[in-house]
C-alpha cells in the first residue's frame, strides 16, 4: 500500500542561520524533483598571476603539489552554471527552489535526496537545508504541498520509523528525551535508550519469561505426576529471579524521573533565615532580592539550575509567619503549596539564635516530607546544635551553613546529589527508567510476577499460573511496543513536535 508523502520544518521556526525541510514518503524524491533546480557551477578560463616555472623552481616537486600550487596561484576569470542536473542518492546538492507554477525563485539552498530503505523512516526521504528564514522556510513548504507532500502530524516521521522497525517504541520515545535533555545526564540517559539499552533488558527479561511459559505450557499438556514438585520449584527460582531484575529496573525509576523532570526543590523557612541568599548562592548569580528586612521576599521565585549535572526546579519562597499583610499572606500560601509539591523541601533554620514558636510550627507541618534541614548564620554563633535539630527532624540530613560566607553550598550540593542517586544507583553506569509510562508497565508486570510466585507457592494448577505469567509477558511487551494499542501508539507520538 502506498504511504502518503509527509513535510515538515525539522528545525525551530525562527530566524537563524540555516532552516531544514524534511518530507518523507514514497513521493519524496518526485516531489523534491519538481520543486529543486540542481546547479552545478563550472570555473572557465584563468588569469595567470605567476609563470609555470616559478611554480617549478622548487627541487624534487611532486605532481600533487604542483597541481594544488598551480590552483593557489591562478585566479578564477568566469564562473558559469549547468542546471538541471540529476540527482544522486546520498549526495548533498547545491541548487535553487523555484515555483514550479510561476518560474519564481524562492530561495537558494542545499538539498539531498536518501532512498529507502536506508534513512531515518526507512521510506525515502528528502531535506533541503534553506536560508534560516520564517518566509524562506514557510514559502518552500507551502510550495511542497502544492506538489503533492501533505502536512505531517506532531512526531510522524518518527512514528513510522517506528511502525517501519528501524526502532521499538521505547527508542522512540527516547528521541524526544534527546531533544528535551536539560543536562548532560539527561542527554546520556536519553542516548542509552535510544540506543536500545533499555529495549534489550525487557527482551532478556521477556525472553526468561517465554522459558517459563514454555516449561508450564509443556507440563500442562504432558501432565507427569513423578515431576510435578520439580517444576514448582524450579518455576519459583526462575519467577523469582524475573521479579528480583524488574526490581532492579525500578529501583532507577525515581532517580531517572529527577534527571529527565528535574528534582522540585522549595527553599522554606521564616523570613530573614537566608532562603534568598541561598538560592542565589545555588543559582551562582542575585537573582532574588536580599535585604535585612524580613518578607522581602513576598511570592515564589522559580529558577532552573543545574547541580552535580542534575537539572533541579529551585523555588525561592516567602517567608512563613503571622502577618496582617494581604500580598505576604497570598505569598505564604503559595509557600506552603509549592512545599507540599516539592521533592525535596530545604528547611532552613537561623542557626545562631533560638528556635521560636514559628520554626517549631513549620517544622512540626514539614516533618514528614522529605527534609534537608538548613542551620544558616553559623558565623554569627551557634544556638542551636545539629544534634538538637536531630532529635526534632529524625530522618532529615542537617547541615550548618554561612551562606554569607559561602560555607556549607559544596554540601547543600552534595545532599542533593545524594538524594537523586540514592539506592545504590550511579550515574553513568546503571541503567535508567526515565519514562513514567514505562515505570507504571514494570509495576503491573512485577504485580502479575507475584501474583504467579504465590499461586506457585500454593501448588495452584499451572494453567492457573499461567495466566498471570502471560500477563506479565504482554505488559513488559507494551513498553518496547511489541503488544500495544494503536491509542498507547498516538498518545505517545502527541506529544512529539512537529517535524521529528
Amino acid at each position: 500500500m502506498k504511504e502518503d508523502t509527509i513535510a515538515a520544518i525539522a528545525s525551530p521556526v525562527a530566524e537563524g542561520g540555516i532552516g531544514i525541510i524534511r518530507i518523507s514518503g514514497d513521493d519524496a524524491l518526485a516531489v523534491l524533483e519538481k520543486v529543486f533546480y540542481p546547479v552545478r557551477k563550472h570555473i572557465s578560463g584563468n588569469i595567470p598571476v605567476a609563470s609555470e616555472e616559478k611554480l617549478t623552481e622548487e627541487a624534487d616537486i611532486s605532481i600533487g603539489a604542483y597541481e594544488k600550487r598551480k590552483k593557489e596561484m591562478f585566479l578564477p576569470q568566469a564562473i558559469s552554471e549547468t542546471g538541471g542536473l540529476p540527482l544522486e542518492n546520498r549526495r548533498l546538492s547545491y541548487g535553487y527552489i523555484i515555483d514550479n507554477h510561476t518560474g519564481q525563485v524562492i530561495d537558494e539552498v542545499l538539498a539531498v535526496a536518501m532512498a529507502a530503505p536506508y534513512t531515518y523512516t526507512r521510506e525515502n526521504v528528502a531535506e533541503i537545508y534553506c536560508h534560516g528564514s520564517v518566509v524562506a522556510l514557510r514559502k518552500t513548504l507551502k510550495l511542497i504541498f502544492q506538489n503533492g507532500a501533505r502536512p505531517a502530524e506532531a512526531g510522524e516521521f518518527t512514528k513510522r520509523a517506528f511502525l517501519n522497525g528501524r526502532l521499538d517504541l521505547s527508542q522512540a520515545e527516547a528521541v524526544i528525551d534527546l531533544i528535551k535533555a536539560k543536562t548532560d545526564t539527561g542527554f546520556d540517559a536519553a542516548m542509552s535508550q535510544l540506543q536500545g539499552g533499555l529495549s534489550e533488558k525487557i527482551r532478556e527479561i521477556r525472553n526468561n519469561l517465554m522459558d517459563a511459559l514454555v516449561n508450564i505450557t509443556v507440563n500442562i499438556d504432558y501432565p507427569d505426576e513423578d515431576i510435578e514438585e520439580i517444576v514448582y520449584s524450579e518455576l519459583l527460582q526462575s519467577l523469582s529471579q524475573i521479579d528480583d531484575e524488574i526490581a532492579i529496573l525500578l529501583k532507577s525509576a525515581g532517580t531517572g524521573r529527577m534527571i529527565k523532570e528535574g528534582l522540585k526543590v522549595a527553599i522554606i523557612g521564616k523570613p530573614n533565615v537566608g532562603k534568598s541568599s541561598l538560592m542565589n548562592a545555588l543559582l551562582k548569580e542575585n537573582r532574588a532580592i536580599v535585604t535585612e528586612i524580613p518578607g522581602t521576599t513576598r511570592d515564589t521565585i522559580e529558577e532552573q539550575v543545574s547541580i552535580r549535572d542534575i537539572p533541579v526546579v529551585l523555588t525561592d519562597t516567602a517567608g512563613i509567619r503571622e502577618t496582617e499583610d494581604t500580598i505576604e499572606k497570598i505569598g505564604i500560601e503559595r509557600s506552603k503549596e509549592t512545599a507540599n509539591r516539592a521533592d525535596l523541601i530545604i528547611l532552613m533554620i537561623d542557626g545562631s539564635s533560638s528556635l521560636t514558636p514559628e520554626d517549631e510550627e513549620i517544622i512540626s507541618a514539614l516533618k514528614e516530607h522529605r527534609l534537608l534541614a538548613v542551620l544558616n548564620k553559623r558565623d554569627k554563633g551557634t544556638i542551636i546544635s545539629k544534634s538538637q535539630m536531630q532529635t526534632l527532624l529524625p530522618k532529615a540530613e542537617i547541615i550548618e551553613t554561612s551562606v554569607a560566607y559561602g560555607e556549607g553550598i559544596e554540601a547543600v550540593e552534595n545532599a542533593v546529589e545524594a538524594l537523586v542517586y540514592a539506592g545504590g544507583v550511579k550515574p553513568g553506569e546503571s541503567l535508567l527508567v526515565t519514562n513514567a509510562r514505562h515505570e507504571d508497565l514494570l509495576r503491573r508486570a512485577q504485580k502479575y510476577l507475584a501474583d504467579a510466585e504465590a499461586a506457585v507457592k500454593a501448588e495452584e494448577p499451572l494453567d492457573i499460573i499461567e495466566i498471570d505469567v502471560k500477563e506479565s509477558y504482554t505488559v513488559l511487551g507494551e513498553i518496547i511496543g511489541e503488544s500495544v494499542t494503536d491509542d498507547i501508539i498516538n498518545e505517545v507520538f502527541a506529544r512529539f513536535c512537529l517535524g521529528k
